[in-house]
């Protein structure tokens, strides 16, 4: 899996006024939490936060603080202002190599359908999907292979096997799916 590197600077615990001159500073207050280590709160510039948060990849994230220590970890939660649509606070959870990862990874998919080669219209419904492995075996991308999906056929999560990866979404998770248009439906009629 790709790699992230974003530098912190290591922050008090404050009340909102504290939260509000970061926010107007360019900077977004964060948490970092996890593996029985005490909490660590930092900022972080709002610009370098948003190559991470604005593309559909997933990463880990090498945190570097001021105070010369780094972690690994990964996106948590995000919180964004409901009108500005602006990063308000970030949560990331530190990991490491022996424990398993659970995060959203994209999807690509290979091949052209026998559906659309009959007339229908290929659809995807999930763009990424949640998985559990260990940091070494997490991939980029999880590649799927639609070559045999026929008209009114579905790929589910359930459906769905990858060597040292364990699919965590619903098994119901629909995939992508190969819909009748109205041409397919009068050829075969």
């Amino acid at each position: 899996m790709k790699h992230f590197e974003l530098s912190g600077t290591v922050r008090e615990a404050g009340n909102k006024a504290v939260i509000k001159a970061f926010r107007k500073e360019g900077l977004v207050p964060c948490n970092l939490y996890g593996l029985g280590m005490e909490n660590v709160l930092f900022t972080v510039s709002d610009k370098d936060l948003k190559g991470l948060i604005c593309t559909p990849a997933s990463y880990i994230v090498d945190l570097v603080l001021d105070n010369g220590k780094k972690y690994s970890c990964i996106l948590h939660e995000l919180q964004f202002h409901p009108v500005k649509d602006n990063c308000l606070h970030v949560d990331f959870l530190a990991v490491n190599e022996e424990k398993p990862i659970t995060i959203n990874v994209p999807l690509s998919f290979t091949g052209h359908p026998v559906g659309v080669q009959k007339g229908g219209k290929f659809v995807v419904n999930a763009r990424s999907l949640k998985v559990k492995a260990v940091m070494a075996n997490l991939p980029d991308e999880l590649t799927i292979d639609t070559t045999d999906l026929d008209i009114e056929k579905r790929i589910v999560a359930g459906d769905l096997a990858f060597e040292n990866i364990e699919v965590v979404s619903s098994k119901n998770t629909i995939v992508c799916t190969v819909k009748a248009t109205r041409q397919a439906k009068q050829a075969g009629a």
